[in-house]
């Protein structure tokens, strides 16, 4: 059967193959690759018909598809390795397994490695070798190009990056300055490998980083200096937020939090809603818990806000969102959630409960807090009405208090938790 090969070059070119490698190259009536690789191998497929895949990625398998069904040999070029964030993955989901054959070369990271003589098998790949993905924001959504970057740097301690000429080094390091970890990393960018111009730097301060040009292609090393923290997941002191304090602090307590935080059923991966998020405890506990999901906050409180926004920065979390507003506004941008908490409504509750129950992931929670009995009977009906399954629970903690040289127990205000989900 005449196959695809789809087989990986370096960037010196034809020396980077092998004798087999060479043989299916010069043999190929049809030719797909990049137009940097192309211009590369000009000189080996200059007897074939070649197709530039750059902007045309989903083409290649009708192109392939094509000289197959007419008995024509077919070799797609790809850097490296193919199957390392390459296009043989993308090939190997559209065509059938047995039209395919892939001949790997060394990856870019491989290489890299092999240059700073240090070991990789703990290394966590992040590909931003993609299209222009804007400077990245604090705060910024999954949707932005460098949100798994950002995520992954709070996870691993050895990063190796495939950048793109606008995902470069330097906007790398303005990433990590602005995610408040340039004195956690340090950073190596290998330029041109295995071409005559390569070039790979020593570790850098990230500050350097910032304000330096390197060379493309390049692939670039973060490594961390400081251990990876090991924070409290949920339980925190009420003190340790920031928050508006009249005659007790705007927090959702302790005692109140952590059984919200197990009604709402949370995964790694849970995407949350925090409505009245208020000093943000329960949102940013939720970010902590669900490394690998998203949470989005909302407040309508100016001063409460400016809390979030501190605590946020202590936190150091990178998958936490909070918007300065009055629910509805911006939830309809906001992926669905799997969990919503509201601690505070504004007047438009049944509003929220009922938009907030269409939206909800199947399987997902809604969690309420109360302190009023008009609201929880507004909550309660409102349920009822939408035919949703729901409970309540009561929550009246009793923290020890000094008098004198002596303790007493001092009541706080008791709360109401629902927690709702949507009956199929």
């Amino acid at each position: 059967m005449n196959v695809c090969h789809i087989i990986g070059v370096l960037d010196d070119g034809a020396t980077s193959l092998n004798a087999e490698q060479l043989t299916i190259l010069n043999a190929a009536h049809h030719v797909i690759a990049g137009s940097r690789l192309l211009e590369t191998l000009a000189a080996e497929i200059s007897s074939a018909k070649t197709y530039d895949l750059t902007g045309n990625l989903k083409n290649v398998p009708q192109w392939i598809n094509d000289a197959l069904n007419v008995g024509e040999s077919v070799v797609v070029l790809a850097s490296g390795d193919p199957l390392c964030h390459g296009i043989g993955g993308f090939l190997a989901n559209k065509i059938a397994r047995e039209k395919l054959c892939i001949l790997p070369n060394l990856s870019s990271i491989q290489l890299a490695f092999a240059e700073l003589k240090l070991s990789w098998q703990s290394v966590k790949i992040v590909s931003i070798h993609s299209q222009d993905a804007g400077e990245w924001q604090r705060g910024a959504t999954s949707k932005h190009g460098l949100y798994e970057l950002a995520q992954q740097c709070r996870q691993h301690e050895l990063l190796a990056v495939l950048t793109s000429p606008e995902n470069n080094p330097p906007r790398i390091a303005r990433l990590v300055e602005l995610e408040n970890m340039a004195d956690d990393f340090e950073m190596a960018i290998a330029q041109n490998l295995r071409h005559v111009t390569q070039h790979v730097t020593d570790f850098l301060p990230v500050s350097t980083v910032v304000s330096t040009e390197y060379a493309e292609p390049n692939v670039v090393i973060l490594k961390r200096k400081t251990p990876l923290p090991q924070p409290i997941l949920f339980g925190q002191r009420d003190d340790s937020f920031q928050q508006r304090k009249p005659e007790k602090g705007l927090i959702t307590k302790r005692e109140v939090r952590v059984v919200s935080l197990a009604r709402m059923q949370l995964t790694r991966s849970s995407i949350v809603w925090d409505i009245g998020a208020g000093s943000g405890s329960v949102g940013l506990e939720a970010a902590r818990l669900c490394s690998d999901g998203h949470v989005y906050a909302i407040e309508k409180n100016a001063d409460d806000i400016a809390n979030v926004a501190h605590n946020h920065a202590v936190w150091q979390l990178s998958n936490y969102s909070f918007f300065h507003g009055k629910a509805p506004q911006f939830l309809d941008s906001w992926q669905n959630p799997d969990a919503v908490f509201i601690g505070g409504s504004g007047g438009e509750l049944a509003e929220l409960i009922t938009l907030c129950l269409t939206r909800l992931n199947q399987g997902g929670c809604l969690v309420m807090n109360f302190v009023t009995l008009e609201n929880m009977s507004t909550a309660v009906e409102v349920l009822k009405q939408l035919n949703a399954s729901w409970d309540v629970t009561q929550i009246q903690a009793s923290r020890s208090s000094p008098i004198l040289n002596m303790y007493r127990l001092q009541a706080e205000n008791p709360v109401w938790i629902i927690s709702a989900s949507r009956t199929e």
